[in-house]
C-alpha cells in the first residue's frame, strides 16, 4: 500500500525489497530444507561405509606400510560425483526440476558414500564438533549472502578461478605429500568456500526474482540452489577438519 504524506503519495517498498518478500522466502526455505535432508542422508551414508566392517573394506583397505586407501570400487565412488557433475554440462542442456532432483540425490550418496573414510582418519568426537562449527559458520555466512546489500557478483569469478586452483594444488600435494602445503591449501580452501556460501545465497535471492514466478523454473533453481550449497557445505566441513580432526592414526 501507499503511505500519504502532505497530499503526496510514497510508493510501497520496490520488488527488490528482498526482506520482506514472502515467496523469496518459501524458495529459500524449499532450498535449505532440501540441503538439511541431503546433509542428513549424506552423513547416514557415512557412518555406514565408515564403520560397518563388511561395507567398509568393499571401499577402503589398508596398503602395505599401514596407510588408508581406496579399493578400486572405493576410487570409483570417490570420482562419481565429479563424473556426475561434469556429465550434467553436457546432458541436462535443458533441465528440468525431476532431472535436477535426481541428480542432486545421486551427487549427494555418493559424496557421502565417500566420506565414510572420514570415520577411519578422525575420532567420532572431532567430526561431531567439526560439523557443527561448520553448521553454525554456514548459518552465518548464508545470513550475511541473504541480507548484505553489497552486490557480490564480481567475487564470483574470483571464487571459481581459486576453487579451479585448490583442485590444481591438491592434486600437485598428492605427489608431494608435504603436510605444510596441506594446512596451507585446507586454509585457502576454508576462506574460498566460505565466500562462496555468502555469493551462491545471494545469487540464489536475484535468480528467484529474475525468474519471475515461473514455478517449472524455480524447481529446477531450488535443486540447483541447495547442489550448490550442498558442496559448500560439505567442502568447508572437510577443510575445518585439517585443523580440528582429532586423527585416529
Amino acid at each position: 500500500m501507499s503511505d500519504f504524506r502532505n497530499g503526496f503519495s510514497t510508493p510501497a517498498s520496490a520488488p527488490a525489497d528482498m526482506a520482506v518478500d514472502a515467496g523469496l522466502r518459501s524458495f529459500m526455505l524449499g532450498v535449505y530444507n532440501k540441503l538439511a535432508l541431503g546433509l542428513a542422508v549424506a552423513g547416514a551414508l557415512a557412518f555406514v561405509t565408515g564403520t560397518y566392517e563388511p561395507v567398509q573394506q568393499l571401499l577402503f583397505a589398508r596398503t602395505a606400510d599401514g596407510r588408508l586407501g581406496l579399493t578400486v570400487l572405493g576410487m570409483v565412488i570417490q570420482f562419481l560425483p565429479l563424473v556426475l557433475l561434469f556429465g550434467s554440462m553436457f546432458f541436462m542442456k535443458n533441465p528440468t526440476a525431476r532431472g535436477v532432483n535426481m541428480l542432486y540425490w545421486a551427487v549427494v550418496a555418493s559424496i557421502g558414500a565417500g566420506m565414510g573414510v572420514l570415520f577411519l582418519r578422525y575420532t567420532g568426537g572431532s567430526l561431531a564438533s567439526t560439523f557443527f562449527v561448520t553448521a553454525a559458520a554456514f548459518g552465518g555466512l548464508s545470513l550475511v549472502g541473504y541480507t548484505t546489500k553489497k552486490d557480490l557478483s564480481g567475487m564470483g569469478s574470483f571464487l571459481i578461478m581459486g576453487v579451479i586452483g585448490l583442485i590444481i594444488a591438491s592434486i600437485v600435494n598428492i605427489f608431494l605429500q608435504s603436510g605444510t602445503f596441506y594446512l596451507i591449501i585446507s586454509a585457502l580452501g576454508v576462506l574460498i568456500f566460505s565466500g562462496l556460501i555468502a555469493y551462491d545465497t545471494q545469487r540464489l535471492k536475484m535468480t528467484y526474482y529474475a525468474l519471475g514466478g515461473d514455478r517449472a523454473a524455480l524447481g529446477v533453481a531450488t535443486g540447483f540452489g541447495a547442489l550448490s550449497l550442498f558442496i559448500n557445505f560439505v567442502n568447508l566441513f572437510q577443510f575445518l577438519l585439517a585443523f580440528m580432526g582429532g586423527n585416529r592414526e
